[in-house]
């Protein structure tokens, strides 16, 4: 049997290995096949946290002082890992001012 405190350890690393990557991924998106292959790892090291975090609930862990916690973030998870997924293809969903696009507007002008 694994310990609670090993597998709530197991889940606060890689919900942070996904936090960090989905922090970066302006960064590689310059290069589509590097953004797909860490959309992919998002999306897998995500649903891994979701799968985690619900062992954890089952074997009687908490995760920072709450042991209702685990499941209803599994499921956050997963809501963003299939988030992770969508590739926008650049494409402006906001409607808003771009900050890429205002100093090349500015240059072509």
């Amino acid at each position: 049997m694994v310990d609670p405190a090993t597998i709530e350890h197991l889940a606060e690393g890689l919900c942070g290995i996904s936090a960090i990557l989905f922090t970066f991924i302006a960064t590689f998106s310059r290069s589509p096949p590097i953004e797909r292959f860490v959309q992919n790892l998002i999306a897998a090291s995500l649903i891994a946290a979701a799968g985690v975090l619900w062992w954890l609930s089952l074997s009687g862990g908490e995760l920072w002082g709450s042991n209702y916690l685990p499941k209803p973030l599994s499921l956050v998870c997963i809501v963003i890992a299939i988030s992770a997924r969508m590739n926008l293809k650049g494409e402006n969903v906001s409607f808003g001012a771009n900050p890429h696009t205002i100093g090349k507007e500015s240059a072509e002008e």
